[in-house]
């Protein structure tokens, strides 16, 4: 049922901010876990550090890896608050492609309007069998802001 609450991905590509080595590799790149901003496209001054394992060696230079389910999100406030318009109460926010074709790592975002506080939640899917295994984190809005919803 959640998966129908969610809308379609939105293809965003997130600002590197850095890696860090974890297994060296001879031939092709070193396995590392890479941190990613990704600014919330529908809530100005909202921004979102996700990390990430990303496979290396060759089927990881190629692409062809299947990167590890794991992830850790961190969401805050990085400028004024503001909001173009309603927003749903969930909605996906951010994907990319954590294998070829059949697994992503996602962000959806709730609005818990009883805290007035966006919530941001990542996980990875795949086709067939997905990952229990996910990151929250939450970004409180000032009480005097209501957050709008549709």
């Amino acid at each position: 049922m959640a998966l129908t609450l969610i809308w379609p991905s939105c293809a965003i590509a997130g600002d590197k901010v850095g890696e860090v080595d974890t297994v060296f590799k001879w031939i092709g790149p070193d396995h590392k876990i890479v941190v990613e901003a990704y600014d919330d496209p529908k809530v100005n001054g909202v921004s979102c550090y996700v990390s990430r394992a990303k496979t290396g060696g060759i089927s990881g230079g190629l692409g062809l890896a299947e990167d590890k389910s794991e992830a850790s999100i961190a969401c805050r406030q990085t400028g004024p608050i503001s909001f173009d318009k309603a927003l749903p109460r969930q909605e996906e926010v951010f994907s990319e492609r954590a294998s070829l074709i059949f697994k992503k790592l996602r962000v959806v975002r709730m609005v818990d309007a009883k805290r007035n506080t966006l919530v941001y939640l990542s996980y990875s899917d795949r086709v067939i069998e997905g990952s229990p295994q996910n990151s929250v984190t939450a970004v409180p809005v000032e009480r005097s802001q209501p957050i709008p919803v549709k």
